[in-house]
């Protein structure tokens, strides 16, 4: 996030005061199965939205969903900016992803990676425009859309709350090219990274 520019938050602030949490990784049944959707919107969920700011941020990441940190809910937060560099911060519960078509639809081939794989980037097509639509921490509808890394990101955090990693849309050689990368980088995150950190 640059420094200077204040981040778009038209729903408010990301909630603070949780814990760091660590990142659970990719092969864990609660990464690769739907999320149960939000029906109660109370303390519980905010302190858990809490906990998953804190640690997307002392990840060093521009999202994370709650599958992320081991629980089974259909939810993400984020702080990402878009094409013009502006960082966009929301919550998001039962997102639902609205992706260009037909003359609209263009391509954006950049690296993507994964907290939830760390140290691991390859090129994953994705369209460079997104939207989704969900409910926030108390159950009020909210929007989000955007492009450049903003419309990944998006992508990216709805996927987990259906179940699905990145690596799950690359063809059979990138994967096996993402998983030597993160074997390589394995050292430097532990299983509790960056709880530990």
């Amino acid at each position: 996030m640059s420094g200077s520019e204040e981040p778009l938050a038209p729903y408010g602030p990301l909630p603070s005061g949780g814990r760091v949490r660590p990142v659970t990784r990719w092969g864990t049944p609660v990464m690769h199965t739907a999320q149960r959707k939000v029906t109660v919107f109370d303390e519980r969920l905010r302190e858990l939205a809490a906990d998953m700011v804190a640690t997307m941020y002392a990840a060093e990441g521009v999202g994370l969903a709650a599958c992320q940190i081991g629980e089974d809910v259909a939810m993400f937060v984020f702080d990402c900016p878009d094409a013009s560099g502006r960082p966009v911060v929301g919550v998001v519960c039962n997102p639902v992803l609205t992706l260009p078509e037909g003359k609209d639809r263009s391509l954006d081939e950049s690296e993507e990676g994964c907290l939830s794989f760390p140290g691991a980037y390859i090129a994953c097509p994705r369209p460079d425009w997104a939207r989704v639509d969900g409910v926030g921490l108390d159950g009020s509808p909210v929007t989000f859309a955007g492009d450049g890394l903003l419309a990944r990101c998006l992508q990216h955090e709805t996927d987990h709350t259906y179940g699905t990693v990145f690596g799950d849309r690359l063809a059979a050689k990138a994967r096996k090219r993402l998983g030597k990368q993160h074997d390589k980088a394995a050292a430097e995150y532990p299983l509790d990274w960056p709880a530990d950190s």
